[in-house]
């Protein structure tokens, strides 16, 4: 055959296992099974934090029962990010436009043009196929669109295609944008509270997968303030500032710390923009060894972000130190193996700050 050629090859997704063929979008990520029965091995939650993105989904269909105005818009991961309860409840108000993350952003801004408030959950490394349209379509128009990134940071075993780790980096110098990512689940509620009706703009909330912090996750929520931290604990030797669900490990590193010595104050950013200056501030002023750490990447992220502003304000005598990932593409591997191969679980973090310590005192 002389000229093009068009291969079209129709594909039966989980063929040859007669339970992925059946139930094509259940099995995308069924999660442990009996491989010869063919039975899910659902573990009984009921006492346990629900995932982060069950919190979303059973928020947002909380918020929509309150609010008519409001609608949810996700490219082909409706299960994954746990719109179904949306769609379920409110059929006509949710949408699933296709693996089509561009189209996702664009007909958010145009529903937002029109009045709508639209959720828009979109992967974190998905929403790079959409950069364009949340640069033009969205943060230039300044329209009310909510960007939630589903998967932020490190992801498992799927890989480097999809761990969530530059949207902090990639999106921080768009104007208009307020960029925020949860503590915990009880944040993730009020930032999309906050998104809603403390804001009139476009509002990113980053996420991780996987499970929460808090078993009583449901908490009344409240409009906060944009662009403003807290401190979790305070101490004398070392200020480490985290931003999202990290600090949680953060927390139990630095508690380890006591038994080293180490008094360590603990500072939550919530917010990288506009990012808390008043609280940078205050951690300039007060400490000489700052620690800042993220589940996203190094080069251009949070971290960098509190260097810029400590450069711009001539605190030039300060000692930071970055946690995060480093400049390479992270490989398959359980959560757990590639926070430890990054040095962001418990244990590497705990030996940062022992090394940052030791540093300390050489210069003392």
């Amino acid at each position: 055959m002389k000229g093009p050629k068009l291969l079209h090859i129709r594909t039966t997704k989980g063929k040859g296992y007669k339970p992925a063929e059946d139930a094509a979008t259940v099995w995308h990520a069924p999660g442990l099974f009996n491989k010869t029965t063919g039975k899910r091995i659902i573990k009984q939650s009921k006492d346990q934090p629900q995932l982060y993105q069950d919190v979303f989904g059973h928020t947002l269909t909380e918020m929509a029962s309150a609010n008519e105005d409001i609608v949810g818009v996700t490219p082909a991961m409706p299960t994954g990010c746990s719109m179904v309860h949306m769609m379920k409840e409110f059929p006509r108000r949710a949408f699933d436009v296709g693996i089509a993350e561009a189209h996702a952003v664009t007909f958010s801004a145009g529903m937002a043009k029109e009045g709508l408030i639209p959720f828009c959950n979109i992967y974190s490394s998905f929403m790079q196929r959409a950069y364009d349209q949340v640069i033009h379509d969205v943060a230039l128009q300044k329209l009310k669109v909510i960007l939630c990134l589903d998967r932020a940071g490190l992801v498992g075993e799927d890989g480097a295609t999809h761990h969530g780790v530059f949207d902090l980096a990639y999106l921080r110098f768009i104007p208009n944008l307020v960029i925020s990512a949860p503590y915990n689940e009880h944040d993730l509620r009020n930032l999309m509270y906050t998104a809603v009706y403390g804001n009139s703009g476009p509002f990113v909330i980053r996420y991780p997968r996987g499970q929460g912090e808090l078993a009583e996750w449901k908490n009344e929520m409240k409009v906060i303030p944009i662009g403003k931290g807290r401190k979790l604990k305070d101490g004398k030797d070392i200020a480490l500032l985290s931003i999202g669900t990290i600090g949680n490990v953060a927390a139990s590193a630095i508690e380890k710390a006591k038994a080293y010595g180490m008094d360590v104050a603990h500072y939550d950013m919530l917010f990288l923009k506009p990012i808390d200056k008043e609280l940078l501030t205050e951690v300039a002023e007060n400490y000489s060894t700052i620690i800042t750490i993220e589940n996203g990447s190094i080069e251009g992220g949070m971290g960098s972000a509190v260097l810029e502003f400590f450069a711009d304000n001539d605190y030039n005598n300060l000692s930071v130190h970055r946690l995060g990932i480093g400049d390479e593409f992270i490989s398959h591997g359980a959560t757990k193996d590639l926070l430890h191969y990054c040095k962001l679980d418990e244990e590497g973090i705990l030996q940062s700050l022992i090394d940052v310590q030791k540093l300390k005192e050489v210069e003392i």
